[in-house]
């Protein structure tokens, strides 16, 4: 199952840059060690925010759940963290089911 991801993080005022930006290359590693074990398609950082995008290629919401909440920024920072998660689905299935439900009507 394919879900897309958004993130967008804030983080405490009392917090410095240095021990935020430690936080997010922890999760960075994280994020690259699901890339190559094949869970995470892709990720891209919005450049001048601090929001990422990711497709997650995954076998159950149960498992999305908890991937999302064994992330590093999420047990650190998780108050601070909006997520937004949609499932996904391939344009061509799709496309598959509006010719059969075109041609049934």
């Amino acid at each position: 199952m394919l879900y897309h991801i958004d993130l967008r993080l804030e983080y405490p005022a009392t917090m410095s840059q240095a021990e935020f930006l430690a936080i997010w290359s922890e999760e960075a590693d994280a994020a690259m060690d699901a890339k190559k074990a094949g869970i995470l398609v892709n990720l891209w950082k919005c450049v001048g925010t601090r929001r990422v995008i990711a497709i997650l290629n995954v076998e159950s919401p149960d498992q999305l759940d908890q991937i999302m909440l064994d992330l590093p920024i999420v047990k650190k920072l998780g108050q601070y963290l909006t997520v937004e998660i949609t499932s996904l689905r391939s344009y061509e299935d799709f496309a598959t089911d509006m010719k059969a439900r075109k041609n049934s009507i």
